[in-house]
């Protein structure tokens, strides 16, 4: 393979193994959040600023929408788009959620399916 195939196939991975790291540290902010808010008292005007969440959906869709969007015109799969896109929408759920159990549910959802979508991606794009 070309070293300019080669290349945008490693750009694909590389945006796809960001979006399962970005999904992990989402899932530990709301569990942190509730930690520290819910048990300690602390840090509430930072860990529940609605900027946070909504800046972090929007990386998380461009990140999805370029890595797996880009794996689906190549493998011709969907099954990690559509997930990948399930996912997402649990994450908007959940924006329009008021803070507490039921967001984080909603956003720890949709963060996993956004990483099984991610990594289904890496797997059948080789």
């Amino acid at each position: 393979m070309t070293e300019a195939h080669q290349n945008p196939r490693l750009i694909r991975r590389r945006l796809d193994k960001a979006g399962i790291a970005l999904s992990a540290l989402c899932a530990l902010h709301c569990m942190l959040t509730i930690l520290l808010v819910s048990g300690l008292g602390v840090g509430a005007q930072f860990f529940l600023a609605e900027e946070i969440h909504r800046f972090a959906l929007a990386i998380a869709l461009v990140i999805a929408a370029v890595a797996i969007g880009w794996g689906a015109l190549l493998h011709r799969r969907r099954e990690p788009f559509v997930i990948a896109m399930m996912g997402l929408t649990f994450m908007g759920g959940a924006l329009a959620s008021p803070h507490g159990a039921q967001e984080a549910v909603l956003t720890i959802i949709g963060v996993a399916l956004v990483s099984v979508g991610h990594i289904w991606n890496l797997r059948v794009s080789h």
